[in-house]
């Protein structure tokens, strides 16, 4: 079955409409659709539904069935209920636990049967939230097929989910590289399947706000191709952060080298210890591009990192427009943008030779269309307003 590829910003998304369209149907009495998220390890898919949840204030429940031992702590317990009648033949169902107290009260049992108490994990739930079936494919097969009359109906035999919940599956490939069962037409047809690719822009946007060291976000913008089924972000991110307190990774190298090779492997180190010696781990960092007051300095040091002529680096020049985009949108998140940090964009996208007119366009873009409150300041530049006209 084929499947289209999404960035982690598109799956984003992708789940936004997912939730709007669900909400539509179930107001008409349909039940919502589910949707399976698959992708190699380390891509960030249950991480980015966490986030758009806590966007949408809504509840998170996070299940992972390969951990469950017991059926009935998935779908709950089986129990034996009553229905009792009044005086006035008004039916209920009760437990069998209340059954006596009913009795002594006047209700009298006209049946019974067999049902199933709701689980733990979706007790005292309300309205609005995400069910995440994780890492669903590495189940047991019993609880697969547990699950789904779940994905299909939100119910199991006398329980069903709160309204306005959605089922989200994720799922590792089935290529080989994996350990997973294969899921059959009857299992792929009650959801909708996307698949989610790495996309090194994004990674480099999250890793800003993530506090990862920029040296290592330059490192992974240069060498995109460095991400692979055994080499995921997930890898990578761990060998970033274990080297990170190394002030000059020059002094280091042979420390670097063993580490990467515990984490990353041989190749992607080697790689890394090459982008070291050929001095890329100190191109000049946006916040000194943005915030240092000497503007010579900083356009001496833009100038050197990416030359000029024929020396010119346009793949350097592209790593330092996108850290200087992410750096600008995440500093705008939640602080007042300085009329000095404007002007020195304003700068940067319109005289200054370490960028080619398609990066400064690239970067007037993509932070206006990121936070245009904030950073609205900078369309008072007639440049700045002609090229986004473009």
């Amino acid at each position: 079955m084929s499947q289209v590829q999404l960035n982690i910003d598109e799956l984003k998304d992708f789940l936004g409409h997912m939730i709007k369209n669900n909400q539509h149907i179930q107001a008409n009495g349909k039940v919502p659709v589910a949707v399976n998220i698959e992708g190699d390890a380390g891509l960030g898919k249950t991480s980015s539904i966490k986030q758009l949840a806590k966007e949408q204030n809504m509840d998170v429940i996070m299940l992972n069935l390969a951990e469950f031992e017991e059926l009935g702590d998935l779908v709950g317990f089986p129990v034996k209920e009553f229905q009792i009648q009044n005086a006035e033949g008004k039916t209920t169902w009760i437990t069998e636990q209340q059954v006596e107290m009913a009795v002594k009260k006047g209700y009298k049992v006209v049946s019974k049967r067999m049902s199933h108490a709701a689980p733990e994990w979706i007790e005292g739930k309300g309205e609005g939230g995400f069910l995440i079936l994780d890492d669903y494919t590495r189940a047991d097969h019993r609880f697969m097929q547990a699950t789904m009359s779940l994905i299909d109906q939100q119910s199991y035999a006398s329980w069903k989910l709160p309204k306005n919940w959605h089922i989200v599956l994720t799922t590792n490939p089935d290529n080989g590289d994996y350990n997973v069962t294969s899921l059959d037409i009857a299992q792929k047809t009650r959801f909708i399947s996307v698949e989610v690719k790495f996309d090194e822009k994004v990674w480099a946007r999250w890793a800003e706000t993530a506090g990862i060291d920029g040296r290592c976000i330059n490192f992974l913008l240069m060498n995109p191709e460095v991400v692979t089924q055994s080499v995921n972000p997930r890898a990578m991110t761990t060998f970033f952060n274990s080297i990170s307190s190394i002030p000059k990774f020059e002094d280091q190298l042979p420390l670097i080298q063993m580490i990467g090779e515990g984490s990353v492997g041989a190749e992607a180190s080697t790689m890394f210890t090459m982008f070291i010696n050929n001095k890329m781990d100190q191109i000049i960092s946006p916040s000194d591009i943005m915030t240092n007051p000497n503007e010579n300095y900083v356009v001496g040091a833009l100038n050197s990192a990416v030359g000029t002529g024929d020396s010119y680096r346009a793949d350097i020049a592209s790593v330092i427009a996108t850290r200087i985009v992410n750096f600008a949108l995440v500093y705008a998140q939640d602080k007042s943008v300085p009329d000095a940090m404007v002007t020195r964009l304003t700068k940067l996208v319109t005289d200054c030779a370490a960028f080619t007119d398609d990066l400064q366009y690239y970067m007037v873009k993509e932070i206006i269309n990121g936070n245009k409150v904030k950073w609205q300041k900078l369309m008072m530049n007639s440049s700045v307003v002609k090229m986004t006209l473009k």
